[in-house]
Protein backbone atom coordinates (compact mmCIF):
# COMPACT_ATOMS: atom_id res chain seq x y z
CA UNK A 1 0.00 0.00 0.00
CA UNK A 2 2.79 2.15 0.89
CA UNK A 3 4.55 1.95 -2.45
CA UNK A 4 1.41 2.35 -4.39
CA UNK A 5 1.07 5.96 -2.38
CA UNK A 6 4.45 6.59 -3.05
CA UNK A 7 4.05 5.74 -6.61
CA UNK A 8 0.76 7.67 -6.84
CA UNK A 9 2.56 10.76 -5.60
CA UNK A 10 5.44 10.73 -7.51
CA UNK A 11 3.65 10.33 -10.96
CA UNK A 12 1.60 13.73 -9.70
CA UNK A 13 4.90 15.63 -8.75
CA UNK A 14 7.23 14.72 -11.39
CA UNK A 15 6.00 15.72 -14.13
CA UNK A 16 4.83 19.40 -12.93
CA UNK A 17 8.57 19.25 -11.63
CA UNK A 18 9.85 18.63 -14.98
CA UNK A 19 7.85 21.12 -16.76
CA UNK A 20 9.00 23.63 -14.66
CA UNK A 21 12.57 23.06 -15.06
CA UNK A 22 11.90 23.09 -18.63
CA UNK A 23 9.58 25.59 -19.48
CA UNK A 24 9.76 28.45 -16.59
CA UNK A 25 11.94 31.09 -16.97
CA UNK A 26 14.60 31.01 -14.39
CA UNK A 27 12.86 33.95 -12.20
CA UNK A 28 9.68 30.98 -11.95
CA UNK A 29 12.09 28.32 -11.16
CA UNK A 30 13.39 30.36 -8.30
CA UNK A 31 10.92 31.53 -6.58
CA UNK A 32 8.97 27.92 -7.11
CA UNK A 33 12.78 26.42 -5.71
CA UNK A 34 12.81 29.05 -2.79
CA UNK A 35 9.09 28.44 -1.51
CA UNK A 36 10.48 24.76 -0.97
CA UNK A 37 13.71 25.73 0.48
CA UNK A 38 11.98 27.90 2.57
CA UNK A 39 9.47 25.19 3.43
CA UNK A 40 12.61 22.63 4.14
CA UNK A 41 13.81 25.44 6.17
CA UNK A 42 10.81 25.38 8.25
CA UNK A 43 11.23 21.45 8.55
CA UNK A 44 14.94 21.89 9.52
CA UNK A 45 14.25 24.05 12.57
CA UNK A 46 11.89 21.50 14.16
CA UNK A 47 14.21 18.74 13.87
CA UNK A 48 16.67 20.99 15.87
CA UNK A 49 14.30 20.84 18.85
CA UNK A 50 13.54 24.67 17.89
CA UNK A 51 9.92 24.00 18.13
CA UNK A 52 8.36 26.74 18.72
CA UNK A 53 6.70 28.60 16.52
CA UNK A 54 8.68 31.96 16.51
CA UNK A 55 11.80 30.38 16.44
CA UNK A 56 10.83 28.29 13.04
CA UNK A 57 9.43 31.79 11.69
CA UNK A 58 12.59 33.46 12.46
CA UNK A 59 14.49 30.91 10.90
CA UNK A 60 12.76 30.56 8.17
CA UNK A 61 12.61 34.26 7.21
CA UNK A 62 16.76 34.57 7.90
CA UNK A 63 16.86 31.80 5.11
CA UNK A 64 14.51 33.94 3.13
CA UNK A 65 16.59 36.99 3.42
CA UNK A 66 19.56 34.68 2.55
CA UNK A 67 18.14 33.73 -0.65
CA UNK A 68 17.17 37.74 -1.72
CA UNK A 69 20.85 38.17 -1.25
CA UNK A 70 22.21 35.37 -2.99
CA UNK A 71 19.17 35.99 -5.53
CA UNK A 72 21.14 38.92 -6.10
CA UNK A 73 24.41 38.16 -6.54
CA UNK A 74 23.95 35.51 -8.78
CA UNK A 75 25.97 36.78 -11.48
CA UNK A 76 28.68 37.54 -8.98
CA UNK A 77 31.10 34.42 -9.73
CA UNK A 78 33.24 34.96 -6.77
CA UNK A 79 29.61 34.60 -4.70
CA UNK A 80 28.81 31.10 -6.81
CA UNK A 81 32.77 29.42 -6.29
CA UNK A 82 32.58 30.25 -2.60
CA UNK A 83 29.17 29.21 -2.11
CA UNK A 84 29.74 26.07 -4.35
CA UNK A 85 33.12 25.66 -2.22
CA UNK A 86 31.76 25.95 1.15
CA UNK A 87 29.32 23.85 0.64
CA UNK A 88 31.44 20.84 -0.95
CA UNK A 89 33.73 21.21 2.54
CA UNK A 90 30.37 21.23 4.23
CA UNK A 91 29.58 17.60 2.48
CA UNK A 92 33.07 16.19 2.75
CA UNK A 93 32.48 17.33 6.68
CA UNK A 94 29.12 15.62 6.93
CA UNK A 95 30.57 12.46 5.11
CA UNK A 96 33.09 12.24 7.83
CA UNK A 97 30.49 12.95 10.68
CA UNK A 98 28.30 10.23 9.40
CA UNK A 99 30.97 7.82 9.62
CA UNK A 100 33.02 8.92 12.76
CA UNK A 101 31.66 11.13 14.70
CA UNK A 102 27.99 10.98 14.56
CA UNK A 103 27.67 13.49 17.56
CA UNK A 104 24.49 15.47 18.10
CA UNK A 105 24.59 18.61 18.01
CA UNK A 106 23.47 22.00 20.16
CA UNK A 107 20.15 23.14 18.21
CA UNK A 108 21.71 26.30 17.33
CA UNK A 109 24.57 24.60 15.15
CA UNK A 110 21.91 22.20 14.08
CA UNK A 111 20.41 25.89 12.57
CA UNK A 112 23.07 26.68 11.10
CA UNK A 113 23.60 23.41 9.75
CA UNK A 114 20.29 23.81 8.06
CA UNK A 115 21.83 26.59 6.14
CA UNK A 116 24.18 24.65 4.68
CA UNK A 117 22.53 22.49 3.72
CA UNK A 118 19.83 23.95 1.98
CA UNK A 119 20.60 27.69 1.25
CA UNK A 120 24.31 26.12 -1.18
CA UNK A 121 21.98 24.13 -2.87
CA UNK A 122 19.03 26.74 -3.64
CA UNK A 123 21.41 29.21 -5.25
CA UNK A 124 23.37 26.27 -7.06
CA UNK A 125 19.71 25.45 -9.01
CA UNK A 126 19.54 28.86 -9.61
CA UNK A 127 22.85 29.26 -11.48
CA UNK A 128 22.74 25.88 -13.22
CA UNK A 129 19.04 26.53 -14.31
CA UNK A 130 20.96 30.07 -15.92
CA UNK A 131 23.76 28.76 -17.15
CA UNK A 132 24.26 28.03 -20.79
CA UNK A 133 22.06 24.74 -21.60
CA UNK A 134 20.84 24.96 -17.76
CA UNK A 135 17.57 23.69 -18.31
CA UNK A 136 19.13 20.48 -20.11
CA UNK A 137 22.18 20.04 -17.42
CA UNK A 138 19.15 20.58 -14.80
CA UNK A 139 17.31 18.22 -15.73
CA UNK A 140 19.78 15.94 -16.55
CA UNK A 141 21.00 16.05 -12.92
CA UNK A 142 17.32 15.48 -11.89
CA UNK A 143 16.73 12.17 -13.82
CA UNK A 144 20.55 11.25 -12.90
CA UNK A 145 19.77 11.43 -9.00
CA UNK A 146 16.20 9.98 -9.20
CA UNK A 147 17.65 6.78 -11.39
CA UNK A 148 20.22 6.13 -8.64
CA UNK A 149 17.32 6.72 -6.34
CA UNK A 150 14.98 4.57 -7.17
CA UNK A 151 17.79 1.73 -8.72
CA UNK A 152 18.86 1.74 -5.03
CA UNK A 153 15.24 1.44 -3.42
CA UNK A 154 15.07 -1.93 -5.70
CA UNK A 155 18.28 -3.13 -5.41
CA UNK A 156 17.81 -2.79 -1.74
CA UNK A 157 14.64 -4.79 -1.52
CA UNK A 158 15.59 -6.90 -4.06
CA UNK A 159 19.47 -8.05 -3.08
CA UNK A 160 20.09 -6.31 0.15
CA UNK A 161 21.96 -8.30 2.97
CA UNK A 162 24.39 -5.59 4.19
CA UNK A 163 23.83 -2.78 5.77
CA UNK A 164 25.37 0.55 4.45
CA UNK A 165 25.07 2.45 7.52
CA UNK A 166 22.84 0.83 10.43
CA UNK A 167 23.22 3.40 13.02
CA UNK A 168 21.70 5.97 10.98
CA UNK A 169 19.20 4.52 8.33
CA UNK A 170 18.97 0.53 9.26
CA UNK A 171 16.91 0.22 5.86
CA UNK A 172 20.39 0.89 3.16
CA UNK A 173 22.61 -1.41 2.14
CA UNK A 174 25.53 -1.78 0.08
CA UNK A 175 23.81 -3.35 -2.54
CA UNK A 176 21.11 -0.48 -3.10
CA UNK A 177 24.11 1.59 -2.82
CA UNK A 178 25.88 -0.73 -5.76
CA UNK A 179 22.46 -0.63 -7.73
CA UNK A 180 22.07 2.68 -7.38
CA UNK A 181 25.60 3.69 -8.73
CA UNK A 182 25.11 1.11 -11.45
CA UNK A 183 22.13 3.78 -12.64
CA UNK A 184 24.66 6.48 -12.62
CA UNK A 185 27.26 5.08 -14.52
CA UNK A 186 24.42 4.31 -17.20
CA UNK A 187 22.30 7.74 -17.21
CA UNK A 188 26.18 9.56 -17.29
CA UNK A 189 26.74 7.23 -20.13
CA UNK A 190 23.90 8.91 -21.82
CA UNK A 191 24.88 11.95 -20.78
CA UNK A 192 28.05 11.72 -22.23
CA UNK A 193 26.96 10.40 -26.15
CA UNK A 194 23.54 12.48 -26.16
CA UNK A 195 22.59 14.70 -23.45
CA UNK A 196 25.83 17.10 -22.33
CA UNK A 197 28.19 17.47 -25.30
CA UNK A 198 30.93 18.89 -23.05
CA UNK A 199 33.24 16.03 -25.08
CA UNK A 200 34.60 14.46 -21.83
CA UNK A 201 34.45 11.48 -19.99
CA UNK A 202 35.27 12.91 -16.70
CA UNK A 203 31.59 13.65 -16.78
CA UNK A 204 31.15 10.16 -16.31
CA UNK A 205 33.41 10.35 -13.04
CA UNK A 206 31.28 13.97 -11.80
CA UNK A 207 27.75 11.93 -12.73
CA UNK A 208 29.42 9.05 -10.47
CA UNK A 209 30.58 11.60 -7.32
CA UNK A 210 27.51 13.82 -7.23
CA UNK A 211 25.65 10.31 -6.73
CA UNK A 212 27.53 9.25 -3.95
CA UNK A 213 27.51 12.77 -2.37
CA UNK A 214 23.28 12.66 -2.73
CA UNK A 215 23.77 9.31 -0.35
CA UNK A 216 25.72 11.66 2.32
CA UNK A 217 22.96 14.08 1.82
CA UNK A 218 20.26 11.52 2.33
CA UNK A 219 21.85 10.13 4.75
CA UNK A 220 22.62 13.20 6.88
CA UNK A 221 19.00 13.94 6.97
CA UNK A 222 17.94 10.69 8.15
CA UNK A 223 20.76 11.15 11.44
CA UNK A 224 19.08 14.76 12.40
CA UNK A 225 15.42 12.84 12.40
CA UNK A 226 16.83 9.54 13.88
CA UNK A 227 18.05 12.36 16.79
CA UNK A 228 15.50 14.38 17.11
CA UNK A 229 13.20 11.09 17.73
CA UNK A 230 10.78 11.34 14.23
CA UNK A 231 10.42 9.27 11.18
CA UNK A 232 9.36 11.82 8.74
CA UNK A 233 10.16 15.82 8.67
CA UNK A 234 6.68 15.96 7.68
CA UNK A 235 3.68 15.03 6.17
CA UNK A 236 3.22 17.10 2.97
CA UNK A 237 3.54 14.04 0.29
CA UNK A 238 1.57 11.13 1.28
CA UNK A 239 3.72 8.16 1.41
CA UNK A 240 7.14 10.53 1.01
CA UNK A 241 7.18 12.38 4.19
CA UNK A 242 8.04 16.33 4.17
CA UNK A 243 9.58 18.41 1.67
CA UNK A 244 13.37 17.74 3.45
CA UNK A 245 12.41 14.26 2.90
CA UNK A 246 12.01 14.62 -1.18
CA UNK A 247 15.30 16.97 -1.13
CA UNK A 248 17.70 15.65 1.29
CA UNK A 249 19.25 13.86 -2.23
CA UNK A 250 19.45 17.12 -3.74
CA UNK A 251 20.66 19.36 -1.60
CA UNK A 252 23.97 17.60 -1.62
CA UNK A 253 23.76 16.79 -5.19
CA UNK A 254 23.39 20.36 -7.15
CA UNK A 255 26.06 22.23 -5.65
CA UNK A 256 28.46 19.52 -6.50
CA UNK A 257 27.43 19.07 -9.93
CA UNK A 258 27.42 22.87 -10.65
CA UNK A 259 30.73 23.02 -9.25
CA UNK A 260 32.18 19.85 -11.65
CA UNK A 261 30.52 20.61 -14.60
CA UNK A 262 31.98 24.40 -13.84
CA UNK A 263 35.14 23.36 -13.32
CA UNK A 264 35.17 20.68 -16.69
CA UNK A 265 33.96 23.42 -19.16
CA UNK A 266 36.59 25.52 -17.69
CA UNK A 267 39.45 22.64 -18.42
CA UNK A 268 37.52 22.07 -22.36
Amino acid sequence: MMLKLRILTAAILLPAVVALVWLAPTWALALAAGAVALAAAWEWSALTAARTPWIQAGFTLLAALLLVGFWMQRYNALVLWITAWVALAWWLFVAFWLIAWRREFSPPVKLLCGLLTVVPAWLAAVALHESMGGRGKLLFLLVLIWAADIAAYFAGRAFGRHKLAPAVSPGKTWEGAAGGTLALLVVALVGVFWVLPLGSYLLILICVLTGWLSIVGDLSESLFKRQAGVKDSGRLFPGHGGVLDRIDSLTAAVPAFWLGLTLLERLK
